[in-house]
């Protein structure tokens, strides 16, 4: 598990550009901030934290599978990702960000992702 990456995996770099094209400006895993989010958008206050559908168990995707080996380890694991991930949603909240969570799988809808992320922005 060492080997996986957890910045600049190919659906954060669809959506920071889907964002620079449309003509958004950004920072990224801003130490500063729990969790180290994905993107940050200082100017809209908001954060966008992309989420791919395996580690994070996005509901009802079928990329949300569960490995067929070792599944007590699998379970507990993905208890702590989703128990870090509300953990981290809620102190940015406090701390007076929006939060937008992009999944892996709307990355693969590239003008869909892109009026959902405008309109989060607008609103």
């Amino acid at each position: 598990m060492s080997r996986i990456k957890n910045r600049d995996t190919k659906p954060e770099i669809i959506v920071r550009s889907l964002l620079h094209r449309a003509g958004y400006r950004f920072r990224l895993h801003r130490k500063d901030l729990p969790g180290k989010p994905d993107i940050v958008l200082p100017r809209y206050k908001t954060i966008i934290l992309v989420h791919g559908c395996f580690w994070h168990r996005h509901e009802g995707c079928r990329y949300a599978y569960y490995p067929k080996t070792r599944v007590d380890f699998w379970q507990k694991k993905f208890r702590q990702n989703a128990k870090r991930d509300q953990k981290v949603q809620n102190e940015l909240l406090k701390l007076g960000w929006k939060v937008c969570v992009v999944w892996e799988c709307e990355t693969r809808k590239p003008e869909i992702l892109i009026s959902k992320l405008q309109q989060i922005l607008k609103g």
